[in-house]
């Protein structure tokens, strides 16, 4: 809620450790304005696995040396940034003083709690064994305990989580018949059967990860009385979790007869008698639960550009909450997922044209789907 974004690129090329010192810098600069850091992602193109679980490590290491006593969610994960770079960085931001905060850690890993007037959130990143490379079943079920035991120690449950990042390794590639992100799916589906009780799903975002395994961010929220949460369909496509089974590859998960879906909401609106907020879940070239436009960059990128704005149509929004809307939405944050490292200036010369004056990062990453090149998630926020 009411975050400031910033999409922070080095200035000289190096390393990534290097690249990263600079982006470390400019956030440390940032944060002298009035300014805290409450959420700090860091896209890097590693050459290998455990090359990456070093250099995380030391960078993590690095930033939680540099914040003090009150430390950021943090996360490093293996998308590589449009080249020359090798690290690129997006952070969030809150107005110092606007909300209390509290920075704590589980087993040396940074998450923040901010309390205010709204409600109470949770923010957590980089959850995962960062193991079992080949075993992606057990790479989900430890980082699904990580989410579980840090809402356990701050009293909340899978029912708080809101906004939801999923990053598989190797998410396209089939091992026996059974596809990574299909087995991520029947992992999530177990966790939320279990311990979510609650209707409907969080917003969430599924992309591939180089190098295998699975790490997951996530917010949590306990709001404020007066705050509401609705999910958002987009009335131009099929919900995710009532896909059928012929857009589901792999075989289903032993000894069951059928694959689940992916459980996540297209969005979900969080909304206040001032305000709303907007979490738009990754976002793909899909209509209906069709793909559109295979092998037409250009295609694919208006399409899931037009379902975003159908999403976050105001006037829809309005109805939603039944309040009355001011015109337009502001987009507080783009995050744009692009599979093939050539189609970097045809997405970015589209998204300036769609989103002027919008900060938007842009990494390399697997699609969950082979035939989709880009998928795009965000925040948005709309005054009333």
């Amino acid at each position: 809620m009411l975050k400031r974004y910033y999409v922070i690129l080095p200035e000289v090329q190096g390393s990534v450790e290097e690249e990263w010192k600079q982006c470390l810098d400019q956030i440390l600069s940032i944060r002298n304005s009035g300014l805290t850091p409450v959420r700090i992602n860091i896209f890097a193109d590693l050459p290998d696995f455990e090359t990456s679980n070093s250099v995380r490590k030391d960078i993590l290491d690095s930033a939680i040396n540099a914040f003090g006593p009150v430390c950021p969610a943090l996360n490093l994960t293996v998308h590589p940034p449009g080249k020359p770079w090798k690290t690129a960085v997006e952070a969030a931001f809150v107005v110092t003083g606007s909300f209390d905060i509290t920075s704590r850690f589980f087993d040396s890993l940074p998450y923040l709690i901010l309390e205010s007037e709204k409600g109470r959130e949770l923010w957590a990143g980089g959850l995962s064994s960062f193991g079992y490379p080949d075993d992606t079943r057990t790479a989900a079920e430890k980082a699904f305990k990580l989410v579980l035991a840090i809402l356990e120690r701050e009293k909340m449950s899978l029912n708080d989580i809101v906004r939801q990042w999923n990053y598989i390794g190797d998410i396209l590639n089939i091992r026996g018949d059974y596809q990574n992100y299909q087995i991520f799916n029947e992992v999530r589906s177990e966790y939320y059967n279990r311990y979510r009780t609650v209707k409907g799903f969080p917003a969430a975002t599924g992309v591939g990860m180089k190098h295998g395994g699975v790490i997951i961010d996530f917010c949590a929220l306990q709001p404020h009385k007066s705050v509401m949460i609705r999910p958002v369909e987009n009335p131009n496509q099929v919900n995710a979790y009532e896909y059928g089974q012929t857009v589901l590859k792999g075989l289903a998960d032993k000894g069951k007869h059928e694959k689940h879906a992916p459980q996540f909401e297209r969005g979900l609106l969080l909304a206040n008698y001032s305000h709303s907020t907007l979490y738009i879940s990754g976002t793909a070239s899909i209509i209906g639960q069709e793909t559109v436009g295979v092998g037409d960059i250009e295609k694919q990128t208006i399409v899931t550009i037009e379902n975003i704005k159908k999403l976050s149509d105001p006037a829809r929004i309005s109805e939603l909450v039944s309040r009355p809307h001011a015109p337009g939405e502001k987009y507080g944050l783009l995050r744009t997922y692009v599979k093939r490292q050539s189609d970097f200036g045809v997405v970015r010369q589209i998204c300036e044209k769609f989103f002027p004056q919008i900060p938007v990062s842009y990494v390399e990453a697997d699609i969950c789907r082979d035939d989709l090149l880009i998928e795009i998630e965000g925040e948005a926020e709309m005054k009333q």
